[in-house]
């Protein structure tokens, strides 16, 4: 991703997934298990801010306020008190569905996957939620998932204050739009391209004119990574902060 550039590819992704995230309405970020990128680019952006927004990390020690696991988060968002999630999944289609159970016929399926939790109920409460999958291939982006572990629409008279908002991978950057069902892409990674993109896409996104590139790293915000927001995530994640940050747990 990177190429001969001063910073990796996670610092990249990181920094990519705070700008989505740096706007005045979010107060609340929340993150989930397994999700150190996310996690890393909420806690810079509370550096960056003073200290808003307000970042839960589930497993964290410093950084989770719940007690009683899934349970309180829940409670948390359907509350309205949690503006900003982060969903991944096997495989995600145009219409922002995605898996998170297994891929091939259910239920005799090819491969079995943990599972969907509590993905649904969080696709739908959450304001802005942000998928994020590094590998952008046909294998994870399909023109229908197997299996609808959350879905990306809902019919027009079901109450749904949340869904998908954007969408981060190793090549771009997408957003959603509700009402007409489908992405746009928006920015590509520098040294990628936008043909890149569609030929390794497996439904259709809607393609401006003219497409930004996705801007990088700044020196503060690397700096950050490397010292005090490396060291906030290595309470979460001490593997990752150190052999994708440099930073000792």
């Amino acid at each position: 991703m990177s190429g001969d550039a001063d910073y990796s590819d996670a610092e990249f992704l990181i920094t990519t997934v705070a700008r989505l995230i740096e706007t005045p309405d979010v107060r609340h970020v929340a993150v989930g298990a397994a999700s150190p990128i996310p996690g890393a680019a909420a806690l810079l952006v509370r550096k960056l801010k003073g200290g808003t927004p307000r970042v839960s990390l589930i497993h964290g020690k410093a950084t989770n306020p719940f007690t009683d696991g899934g349970r309180e988060i829940f409670d948390c968002a359907g509350q309205g008190r949690v503006d900003v999630f982060f969903l991944g999944g096997v495989q995600i289609d145009g219409e922002a569905n995605i898996n998170l159970v297994g891929t091939g016929d259910y239920p005799k399926v090819d491969k079995r996957f943990p599972g969907s939790f509590g993905s649904a109920y969080m696709y739908f409460v959450v304001p802005k939620v942000i998928l994020f999958r590094p590998e952008h291939t046909r294998r994870v982006f399909v023109p229908k998932v197997d299996f609808v572990s959350a879905p990306g629409l809902s019919a027009p008279d079901v109450r749904r204050p949340g869904g998908p908002k954007y969408l981060v991978t190793e090549l771009c950057v997408m957003s959603f739009d509700a009402g007409r069902g489908r992405f746009r892409l928006e920015s590509v990674t520098p040294g990628r391209t936008v043909e890149e993109v569609r030929d390794n896409t497996g439904f259709e996104i809607e393609i401006p004119d003219r497409v930004a590139k996705t801007l990088a790293p700044e020196p503060e915000r690397l700096a950050l990574l490397r010292s005090s927001v490396g060291r906030e995530i290595a309470d979460v994640y001490p593997g990752f902060a150190r052999d994708m940050l440099g930073v000792a747990a």
